[in-house]
């Protein structure tokens, strides 16, 4: 059995066709089927049904598809040890990130990380909450910035950033004008917009309520908070935002912020599986974001 066979039985498994996964892994669709075959043979098992249609994972199947991706993972965590050890001036870091907030956060942070390491390729992945902490938990991610609470209990995490949480109400609304800050009991009849599951921030939108002793009377979901501001603007609905989201006044389709009393936050983290080899770059890539972040918090607060 060898490497280069666990990789092609994870790539049919994850096009459920011949030609599709040839074609990612560049080799002859006929070469791949005799690999296939011929790994089947040694194993005593097949892997695959096969239909005209179709290429599905026997149960046999699956379970070599989930070892083999432990033992590809395991061999990328060993060749980033060796590399540090002989400290290589090359690298390569997967970084996983949430599109709205990584669109806020990454600006200030990739920047001074590429001045600092140039030799670090860095690749995005921009997923949901959900399917980012599955990749990070499988190793598709060496580092995800994610939202507390993670529902994954292999993942280890470090905050870099506390962000205040607003409410988001209509121009017309009658809590528009209002000076002083919102009780979110105050809240218990409006119709809120929230963000649909696998969303990290839906889970903090359904705790804000129950902790205040009511569930949210939900209107509308969204897979976007910008589209979710937009129906609040609209006359919607309310909703919870953070404040690194919120869009300026005279903005198209801007709500109006207020302010609540029991001034709620999210926490940002930085995540990883557990017991996971962290590279230097990984490290080096942590240590720039928490530096950046709190240097940018602190330009804020003098501006304030």
């Amino acid at each position: 059995m060898e490497l280069r066979q666990l990789q092609y039985v994870i790539q049919i498994a994850a096009e459920k066709n011949f030609s599709r996964a040839a074609d990612k892994l560049h080799i002859a669709q006929p070469s791949l089927s005799q690999q296939l075959s011929k790994l089947e043979q040694e194993l005593g098992v097949l892997l695959f049904r096969r239909t005209t249609n179709s290429v599905e994972l026997t149960q046999a199947g699956q379970v070599f598809v989930d070892k083999s991706q432990v033992i590809l993972d395991a061999v990328e965590q060993l060749k980033q040890e060796m590399d540090d050890m002989a400290q290589m001036r090359r690298g390569r870091l997967v970084v996983g990130t949430l599109p709205i907030t990584g669109s806020h956060i990454l600006p200030l942070v990739l920047p001074a990380f590429g001045s600092l390491y140039p030799q670090i390729e860095v690749v995005l992945v921009e997923e949901s909450t959900l399917k980012l902490e599955q990749l990070t938990a499988s190793g598709g991610t060496d580092l995800s910035l994610l939202t507390l609470p993670l529902i994954d209990s292999t993942l280890t995490y470090e905050p870099y950033m506390e962000e205040q949480i607003c409410l988001a109400v209509p121009p017309q609304h009658p809590l528009a004008g209002r000076q002083d800050a919102v009780e979110i009991e105050e809240l218990k009849a409006e119709p809120f917009i929230k963000l649909k599951r696998g969303h990290g921030f839906r889970q903090i939108t359904l705790e804000l309520c129950e902790n205040a002793g009511f569930t949210p009377q939900i209107v509308f979901e969204s897979s976007n908070i910008e589209t979710v501001q937009s129906l609040v603007a609209g006359g919607m609905g309310i909703a919870f935002v953070p404040r690194m989201l919120t869009r300026p006044p005279g903005a198209e389709f801007a709500p109006v912020y207020v302010r609540l009393s029991s001034k709620p936050t999210r926490t940002l983290v930085v995540a990883s599986r557990k017991g996971r080899y962290l590279s230097k770059a990984a490290q080096a890539f942590i240590a720039t974001l928490k530096e950046t972040i709190s240097a940018y918090h602190q330009n804020v607060l003098e501006k304030d």
